[in-house]
């Protein structure tokens, strides 16, 4: 019989850390893009507290040894470090938080350097060089892979760990393959870090508040530089820039489509002219202090027809009535019975349809919990949580075969129900430019 092992004892976890300070009585804040000395903004030490607190708190509960993240957004939840947009797919980057220790740090070269001199809340020691291959370019056979794996066992070891399971979120095969050969026990641990993440603190919803706050005055360039011969692309760029000018740290992705390309949705901009008459709808993500948005409007260009209208009134009404239900205790099964059937906007299954009615968790990264669809949440349905915060989206094709309405709201989830945090007006189609 295998002898039962003991589990090392895990560092407590503050209950003062975990407290989000969610200020319900007042209005939620977007306050400017700098720190001042005259009012409370975002707390930044204290989102670093949380944060680790609620990784802690996931971790002990399981059933892991430790963490071991390459997922970007994983890594700057727990350490509070982060390189740039550069670094989000290059799997170069990787921290290791076990039950018994603090925070561990491999950085891409002198990153490591400034990391220990400017980021006092972690331990120097603990903030390393690494480097497991550059997705490849650097050859499997110089070994990196394995490094990497040994002096993650010896920490493993070193703190008490190395029997039990290691959770691990997003990898290269081969640094998989160098785990298990160090004979480390490897599990799945993405959920357990979306776990983590999927209430915000005040302070995190303060950051993506000031993050919509600069979509809101995109919008408005948006609406005021859509005319007839202006490209998606022109608007594209104009869009990026304002916003590098309000203070976002990362442009993502701006969606930019019209006219004909809006039915069905491409997910992509090109350089089509807008025209008279034009449907055209945008999707703006882009991050503060790391924190997202997802963020869609529809507009007509100089004036709209009546299925343009018709189809803006569908979607908007599949938008109402979903973020009506939307309540702290309810089940997401519950509002995925709001969103539309595949079927009734012109698709043959809830796979072909997804993405384009559907809600989706936003933070660090762009989708996280609460992930609501018809694709998924009636299989594994679980409860919306005071403190959520994320984006529902509603799409429908108009009638004359090319048009099509996109909007989306971001939303709060506070114990009355869903904050809209996304204000720029959406009731009612809006016309750009009106002849």
């Amino acid at each position: 019989m295998a002898k039962k092992l003991n589990k090392p004892e895990f560092l407590p976890v503050n209950e003062d850390d975990l407290k989000p300070a969610h200020r319900w009585h007042r209005p939620l804040q977007a306050p400017g893009t700098t720190q001042v000395d005259f009012e409370e903004r975002v707390e930044f030490r204290r989102l670093h507290r949380y944060r680790l607190a609620r990784t802690r708190e996931a971790l002990a509960k399981s059933g892991f040894g430790a963490m071991l993240c390459f997922d970007q957004y994983n890594i700057r939840y727990i350490s509070s470090t982060v390189i740039g947009e550069w670094a989000r797919d290059k799997l170069i980057r990787y921290c290791l938080l076990t039950g018994t220790g603090e925070p561990w740090v491999w950085d891409f070269g002198s990153a490591a350097r400034h990391h220990r001199i400017y980021c006092p809340w972690l331990r120097e020691d603990h903030v390393l060089a690494g480097n497991p291959g550059m997705r490849g370019a650097i050859g499997p056979e110089v070994g990196l892979f394995k490094q990497a794996a040994k002096e993650i066992k010896d920490i493993l070891k070193k703190e008490g760990v190395a029997d039990m399971p290691l959770g691990l979120d997003i990898c290269e095969p081969p640094m998989l393959f160098a785990l298990q050969e160090a004979d480390i026990q490897v599990r799945d641990g993405q959920q357990m870090m979306l776990s983590a993440r999927e209430i915000k603190s005040h302070d995190e919803i303060t950051l993506l508040n000031i993050a919509s706050s600069m979509v809101d005055g995109v919008y408005q360039d948006i609406a005021a530089e859509l005319k007839p011969g202006v490209k998606e692309s022109q608007i594209v760029a104009m869009a990026t820039k304002r916003l590098y000018e309000m203070g976002s740290d990362c442009v993502e992705a701006i969606n930019s489509i019209s006219g004909e390309r809006c039915s069905p949705h491409p997910h992509n901009f090109t350089d089509r002219l807008i025209r008279p008459g034009d449907q055209a709808y945008f999707d703006i993500i882009h991050s503060f202090i790391g924190y997202r948005t997802c963020y869609y409007r529809t507009f007509t260009v100089g004036s709209s027809t009546q299925p343009q209208r018709d189809a803006y009134k569908r979607a908007r009404q599949w938008m109402d009535d979903t973020i009506a239900m939307l309540k702290p205790g309810l089940s997401t099964d519950k509002a995925a019975e709001q969103l539309p059937n595949a079927s009734d906007i012109g698709f043959e299954s809830e796979m072909a349809a997804f993405g384009l009615n559907f809600c989706h968790g936003l933070g660090l990264g762009l989708h996280e919990r609460p992930l609501i669809s018809r694709l998924n949440s009636f299989i594994e349905p679980y409860e919306l949580k005071t403190g959520m915060v994320f984006a529902v989206e509603t799409f429908c094709p108009a009638t004359d075969g090319i048009s099509a309405a996109r909007i989306e709201e971001m939303v709060v989830l506070t114990p009355e129900g869903a904050k809209i945090i996304s204000l720029y007006p959406a009731k009612e189609l809006p016309v750009a430019n009106r002849y």
